[in-house]
């Protein structure tokens, strides 16, 4: 027995138990032999009641034809059945021959079985913690309409006292009515920030306190982005409609709708939201790095943890620009400040730089217009704050303290449609590259000039054209060296940069398709989503570039995150030699599907056919 207790005892997650627990599990141990070629667990068989521990030898982790892992000796199957109840979801083969440790639920075995936490398979499918029932990501990506509660309905005439009454016998924390053609809610924050407080009699009418219009979601949207929505909105309550007739059918609330341990983002949104000094912002910034760490992880998936950080990311900007941003000519002038780059898709990587822009124009239409470099000069402190607060901004002057990403409307205006009207010099094409991600996060309404001289008007199909060459000529990795190309010179010698090589090629392919669509909204895969509903892609080649995108992604997030765990340099560059087998294997099959995309839009541009790859 102490050969089996020494071996567990040197392999996740058993290296976590006591000796007792050790000695326990060992003792229920039986040891199957498994020839080369045998089938050990079946897809969607019966549910299982042992786990299987490898002990020599190595098995494949097949979904339908497709392996998503390659396990050897320490790792762990079988136990998404035994602890979900239900039927394993995936095929376990033997690769070659092969002895298991074979025991039964641990849970009713070891008197600590809460030490142990089991990893889902593979970089394919989400990171998820299974040791309790249901992970993070399956709660997220539920229907919004599964965890909603029935309504406390009233009319907008009734007394606070009323509803009160009401909304406590149904033990409910809101309410909601119907004034005209709006909805309209009431919460029990409402009748503390308002009632308790004496601001509003108990007698008054409902609406008096009440929120109007009510924010919205149907009723088949996923947990994800109601909790994102929530998070942005810094709102604790959620009406879920039905997603024909908009009809409302219910409240979700955040405190139903994920794990404890991804509720976290709203402190970050509280605290920036009341923070009166920077003192106050650095405190609520400085819960950044942990709560990045909570989201990972708990296993929410990288389009998640990007709109996540995302989101906390924003908050911290636009307070910063409102206890910074006062420096003459500022307070003279209606601002939106923008997100450029990663954060204005939403899908940064835990190191990415806050790339910035401002637009402006004078609050009085007869005062005179400053001058581009006083404005860039008066956001410095803006940029300082953000510095203060545990934030990059850009070394390369992507700033809005740089006067080219410091314009007024018509001057924002005019130099997109310069930028269009001449796509064929490199630098004017990757300035209207990076304002095609251009976020807006206050005042969106400024930005809107921008966007149309963007999307709209003369040359823009040779603009189009131009991004798509763009997209085309950064080509993945084709020849491996040691499986890999990598980079052979300066401080990232012998380093991959998964961004570079793997997300760039598609995102700014995306860019481009985006401009098709003249929707410029959303993330990468949003863009490509939308561009395969237009025809611009094939329904295979959309979701060929979303796999190797969201692989890139999720890879990419993994290694700066046990970076930041470890108490490392979070590097935009990855060493090959820490990818395990399979991750190299995906990589490699990103790589040749973003290759061959770009091969195929070639082609077609070469015969003339076309700018997209409609397969």
């Amino acid at each position: 027995m102490k050969e089996i207790t020494d071996f567990l005892a040197a392999h996740p997650p058993y290296d976590q138990l006591d000796d007792a627990d050790l000695r326990r599990l060992a003792a229920s141990i039986e040891v199957e032999y498994f020839a080369a070629g045998t089938v050990i667990v079946a897809a969607n068989s019966d549910t299982l009641d042992h786990l299987f521990v490898v002990r020599t030898g190595s098995v494949d982790v097949v979904d339908r034809t497709r392996v998503v892992d390659v396990l050897g000796p320490g790792d762990t199957f079988g136990h998404i059945s035994v602890f979900s109840g239900l039927p394993p979801p995936l095929a376990v083969h033997a690769t070659e021959d092969t002895l298991c440790y074979v025991f039964r639920d641990p849970r009713r075995l070891l008197e600590h079985a809460e030490r142990l936490s089991f990893s889902h398979y593979g970089t394919m499918i989400a990171r998820e913690r299974l040791i309790s029932s249901g992970g993070t990501f399956s709660q997220l990506e539920r229907p919004i309409g599964e965890v909603m509660h029935p309504i406390t309905w009233c009319e907008a005439s009734d007394t606070i006292r009323d509803v009160a009454a009401r909304m406590t016998e149904d033990g409910h924390s809101c309410a909601l009515f119907v004034r005209g053609h709006e909805v309209g809610i009431v919460t029990d924050d409402d009748f503390r920030r308002r009632v308790v407080t004496g601001e509003v009699g108990i007698n008054a009418r409902i609406d008096t306190i009440a929120s109007i219009p009510a924010i919205v979601m149907s009723a088949d949207r996923t947990v994800g982005a109601a909790y994102l929505l929530i998070f942005e909105r810094g709102i604790h309550h959620l009406v879920v409609v039905d997603g024909a007739t908009g009809r409302p059918i219910g409240i979700a609330r955040v405190v139903d709708m994920v794990a404890t341990e991804v509720r976290h983002p709203l402190v970050i949104r509280a605290a920036t939201g009341a923070a009166t000094s920077m003192d106050q912002l650095q405190s609520a910034a400085s819960t950044l790095a942990p709560t990045m760490l909570e989201l990972w992880d708990s296993g929410v998936p990288a389009d998640h943890f990007g709109s996540l950080v995302a989101a906390m990311v924003e908050a911290i900007f636009e307070k910063a620009t409102a206890l910074a941003g006062t420096a003459a000519p500022l307070p003279d002038l209606d601002c939106a400040w923008m997100l450029l780059g990663s954060m204005g898709r939403r899908e940064p990587l835990p190191n990415s730089d806050v790339d910035t822009a401002l637009v402006w124009t004078p609050l009085s239409p007869d005062a005179p217009i400053p001058r581009r470099q006083d404005v860039a000069a008066a956001t410095e402190p803006v940029m300082a704050a953000i510095e203060q607060c545990g934030l990059r901004t850009c070394s390369e002057n992507l700033n809005a303290s740089f006067p080219l990403f410091n314009r007024s409307t018509a001057e924002w205006r005019d130099a997109a449609e310069h930028w269009r009207q001449n796509p064929d010099n490199p630098d004017d094409l990757l300035l209207a590259a990076t304002m095609l991600d251009a976020r807006p996060v206050t005042r969106p309404v400024l930005a809107r000039p921008l966007r149309t001289a963007l999307t709209t008007g003369i040359g823009r199909g040779e603009f189009t054209r131009a991004l798509t060459r763009l997209s085309i000529a950064s080509r993945p990795p084709r020849g491996f060296v040691r499986e890999f190309v990598s980079d052979h010179f300066g401080e990232h010698r012998n380093h991959l940069n998964i961004k570079k090589s793997g997300m760039r090629p598609i995102v700014t392919l995306a860019q481009a398709l985006a401009l098709q669509t003249g929707d410029l909204t959303g993330s990468t895969v949003d863009r490509l989503d939308r561009a395969r509903q237009a025809s611009l892609l094939s329904a295979d080649d959309a979701e060929s570039l979303k796999t190797a995108f969201t692989l890139c992604y999720q890879i990419s997030i993994d290694y700066q995150m046990q970076a930041l765990r470890d108490d490392r340099p979070m590097r935009p560059t990855v060493d090959p030699t820490t990818l395990d087998s399979l991750e190299r294997r995906h990589l490699r099959d990103a790589f040749r599907v973003i290759a061959a995309v770009q091969d195929k839009i070639a082609s077609r541009r070469a015969a003339g056919i076309g700018d997209a790859a409609r397969g």
